[in-house]
C-alpha cells in the first residue's frame, strides 16, 4: 500500500509541476490555455476558471498530462482572438513555453534537493572499509578504517566530504566520466594525513553497479567487526562468542572491518574449512575461541554462517546546511544529475552502455516505496532525482517531446521558416516509434528486474 501511495504521490507532484510550468509561461506570453489536464483519457473531474477559462481536469489514466492552448493548427480561431493563439506567438514565446515544461522539473529537484540540505539527515561517515582483494583501493594502499576528509576529481580544487554518500556520489561521477580521483584521508591511527589517487578510467565502466564498486574497492562503510545478537544453538554460540564481541583475527587474517568479516565467514565453506582460532576483545579480555561456520545453501551456493549479527552499525553524521549553502549545493547537485543523466542516455544510444539502465513505471513505484519507507529525506531525495530525469528526458531531441519542438524552432531559427507540415508528421511518427520502442524496453527491463 505504502508502494502505491507513494508512486501515486510521486506522479501527481511530477506531473502537476511539470504541466504547470508550460502553463505559467504560457499564460505570461498570452496565449490562452483552453485545458490543464493531468492524466489522460475520460474525465473523472473538472473545474473550469470563470476568470480565464481554462478548464482543470483530473483524468483516468494518471501516466501523464497536457496543456491545451488556443491554437490556429489544431481548430479554427475567431479572428479577435487569434493573438491569443500559441502558433501566432513570436518564436522566443514558444521557445519559451515549451521549455518552461522541463525547467520547472530541474527547479523543483533544486528545491527538494535544498530541502534536503537545510533539514539535515543522518548519514554514514566517511570511513572506507576494507578495499575488496585486487580492487584499485587495495591496489593504491588503502588498508580500510581510513576517514576520507576531502576529494576531488581530476585537477578539481579539494572539497570536503562530509559523508559517505558525498564520496559515492563522487565515485559515480568519475567512473561515468573516466575520472581519477583523489581522496585526503587521516588514517585510522588518527596520525598525519594521505592522499590516495584512484584511476577510474581503468575500469572502462559503463554504470555504477555493485561489481563496478567492487572493482573499485569501496562497497559500503566502515564498521567495527562487532558481534551482534547470537542465536540460539548457532555455529557462534557453540563456540562461545557473545554479543559484543569485538573480532581481530580470524586464523592467520587480521580483521579490520564488519564487510570483511562477512566475506571471510561465507567464503570459509568454499575454502574447505573445518574451523578455525577466533581471536576476540571481549570487554578488554583478549580471547580465542575456535569457531566452524556451518553451510547454508543460498541461490543455489553454499554459504557460511555462524548464527549471529555481523558487523556493527556504521558511525553516523549528521549532514546539514545553512539557507544559502543548502541552496547552492542544491542547485550543484541538480546540475551534475542533470549531465550524468545526459552521459548515460548518450552511452545508451552509441552501444557503450546496455539499454538494462532504463527503467519504467514499475522499478519507479518499487523505488519510490522503498525511499518512503526508509523515512521522509530518502523520498525527497528520490523524488528529486526523478524530477531531474523527467526534464532531462523531456528536453531530448525526440520528436513529440518538448526538446523535439524546440529542435523545430532552433531549424526555424537557422532557415526563417517553420519546418513543414509533411517533415513534421513524418518526424512525429518516428519520434512515436522510438519512444513505444523505450517503453517496450524499460518495461521489460522492469520485469526482469523485479520477478527474474
Amino acid at each position: 500500500m505504502l508502494t502505491l501511495f507513494a508512486f501515486l504521490i510521486t506522479l501527481a507532484l511530477l506531473i502537476v509541476v511539470h504541466e504547470y510550468g508550460h502553463y505559467r509561461m504560457a499564460r505570461a506570453c498570452g496565449v490562452k490555455v483552453l485545458r490543464f489536464s493531468i492524466g489522460f483519457g475520460k474525465s473523472i473531474w473538472h473545474w473550469q476558471s470563470p476568470n480565464s477559462g481554462t478548464e482543470f481536469v483530473l483524468s483516468a489514466i494518471p501516466l501523464g498530462g497536457y496543456v491545451k492552448m488556443l491554437d490556429e493548427r489544431e481548430e479554427q480561431v475567431p479572428p479577435n482572438e487569434r493573438h491569443l493563439a500559441f502558433n501566432t506567438q513570436p518564436l522566443r514565446s514558444r521557445v519559451a513555453i515549451v521549455a518552461a515544461g522541463p525547467l520547472a522539473n530541474l527547479l523543483l529537484a533544486c528545491i527538494l534537493y535544498a530541502l534536503v540540505n537545510w533539514l539535515g539527515a543522518q548519514t554514514p561517515a566517511p570511513l572506507l572499509a576494507k578495499p575488496e582483494a585486487g580492487s584499485l583501493a587495495q591496489a593504491v594502499g588503502i588498508q580500510g578504517g581510513e576517514r576520507v576528509v576531502r576529494a576531488a576529481l581530476d585537477e578539481d580544487v579539494l572539497q570536503e566530504v562530509a559523508s559517505f554518500d558525498d564520496l559515492r556520489w563522487l565515485l559515480a561521477q568519475g567512473v561515468l566520466s573516466g575520472q581519477r580521483l583523489q581522496l585526503e584521508v587521516i588514517p585510522a591511527t588518527g596520525q598525519g594525513q594521505q592522499v590516495f589517487t584512484l584511476q577510474l578510467a581503468q575500469l572502462q565502466a559503463t554504470t555504477v553497479d555493485t561489481t563496478t564498486l567492487q572493482k573499485i574497492g569501496l562497497v559500503a562503510p566502515f564498521t567495527r567487526p562487532l558481534i551482534g545478537q547470537v542465536m540460539p544453538a548457532g555455529a557462534a554460540e557453540k563456540a562461545g562468542l557473545r554479543t559484543g564481541d569485538l573480532v581481530q583475527q580470524v586464523g592467520l587474517v587480521k580483521v579490520v572491518d564488519g564487510q570483511q568479516l562477512r566475506k571471510i565467514i561465507r567464503a570459509s565453506v568454499l575454502a574447505g574449512e573445518s574451523s578455525s582460532i577466533w581471536k576476540v576483545n571481549r570487554a578488554g579480555v583478549e580471547l580465542e575461541l575456535p569457531v566452524k561456520p556451518e553451510a547454508v545453501e543460498e541461490d543455489g551456493v553454499l554459504v557460511g554462517k555462524i548464527g549471529a549479527y555481523v558487523g556493527d552499525l556504521p558511525e553516523m553524521v549528521l549532514v546539514q546546511y545553512g539557507l544559502l549553502d543548502g541552496l547552492w549545493l542544491g542547485v550543484q547537485r541538480t546540475w551534475n544529475t542533470s549531465m550524468l543523466t545526459l552521459s548515460m542516455t548518450w552511452r545508451m544510444l552509441t552501444g557503450e552502455a546496455s539499454l538494462k539502465n532504463l527503467s519504467g513505471p514499475l522499478s519507479i513505484a518499487d523505488y519510490a516505496g522503498k525511499s518512503a519507507d526508509l523515512g521522509l529525506i530518502s523520498f525527497l531525495q528520490f523524488l528529486a532525482l526523478i524530477s531531474v530525469s523527467l526534464g532531462v528526458f523531456n528536453l531530448l531531441p525526440l520528436p513529440v517531446l518538448d526538446g523535439g519542438h524546440l529542435m523545430y524552432y532552433l531549424w526555424e531559427y537557422i532557415t526563417g521558416s517553420p519546418v513543414s507540415d509533411a517533415w513534421m508528421n513524418s518526424l512525429q511518427r518516428w519520434g512515436i516509434a522510438i519512444l513505444l520502442f523505450m517503453m517496450v524496453i524499460s518495461l521489460f527491463n522492469d520485469v526482469t528486474r523485479l520477478f527474474g
